[in-house]
């Protein structure tokens, strides 16, 4: 089953996520939904994305996936979000020397990270990276360009997920 993501309502970082029949706010980058992502522009990048991989934290989501491959989230876990980086939109062991997303963070907002394959395979410096399937914040406030929703809404969604699930991000 697919899940589908459009802008929702007057601030372009509201969205609604849609899965099957259930509906779910959540939230997107500052920018909204653009279809030519850039490396830091805040966007949400348009386009059909497949689901990959799951990272959490075990010391806070107990349960990983059942149908995703799976990563535990360590204090040295990270992503490579530097264009100049030959590990560019990749996971890094930290400390990495240039620039990248901490994923053990005290937000809470990483406790559970699913990959999309956005700018994957190989990826071109520049076109955006760490575009993941995260928690948000309690006031659905922007993201980077990431799509986030609620604690309560990834514990229902995550065991319905494949990897053949793919994301429809629609402008």
């Amino acid at each position: 089953m697919d899940i589908t993501v459009k802008q929702h309502g007057p601030d372009i970082h509201n969205g609604r996520l849609s899965l099957g029949k259930d509906r779910f706010p959540c939230a997107l980058g500052r920018a909204g939904i653009l279809a030519n992502k850039k490396e830091g522009d805040g966007s949400t990048p348009a386009g059909i994305w497949k689901i990959q991989d799951c990272w959490f934290r075990s010391d806070k989501w107990l349960n990983p996936p059942l149908h995703l491959p799976s990563h535990v989230i360590t204090e040295t876990s990270g992503w490579s979000d530097d264009p100049n980086d030959p590990d560019y939109n990749c996971p890094v062991t930290l400390p990495h020397v240039y620039s990248h997303e901490k994923l053990w963070r005290s937000d809470d907002q990483y406790d559970v990270v699913i990959t999309l394959n956005h700018n994957t395979m190989p990826a071109i410096p520049g076109a955006g990276s760490a575009i993941f399937f995260h928690l948000a914040k309690p006031d659905y406030s922007p993201t980077e360009g990431c799509v986030a929703i609620s604690h309560q809404h990834m514990r229902e969604i995550l065991p319905l997920l494949t990897p053949e699930t793919n994301m429809i991000i629609e402008a």
